[in-house]
């Protein structure tokens, strides 16, 4: 019994490491264009252009002129490394 509740535990405690590494932001407002790579969202003064993928979820009819909450993640994509040379040399 203890086996099969530290199991649990163990589960339960790798579960949240796993959903916790991912921050979610989210923009709301009008949108002003749609394409098939991008929406874009006007926020404040600021126009937002948000990235999408055939795996985007879209519930309702998405068109200029909607207001929409849109719920995003940053990733990146690459990463460059500069200065490592100079430190080399010295």
């Amino acid at each position: 019994m203890k086996r099969i509740a530290v199991f649990f535990l163990a589960l339960l405690l790798f579960a949240s490491f796993s959903y916790a590494a991912t921050t979610t932001y989210q923009v709301t407002g009008p949108v002003l264009a749609v394409t098939n790579d991008s929406i874009t969202v006007q926020k404040g003064k600021e126009k937002w252009e948000i990235a999408r993928d055939k795996d985007t979820k879209i519930t309702g009819d998405l068109k200029v002129g909607s207001k929409v909450t849109i719920h995003y993640t940053m990733k990146a994509t690459s990463v460059e490394v500069k200065g490592e040379e100079k430190k080399k040399k010295k």
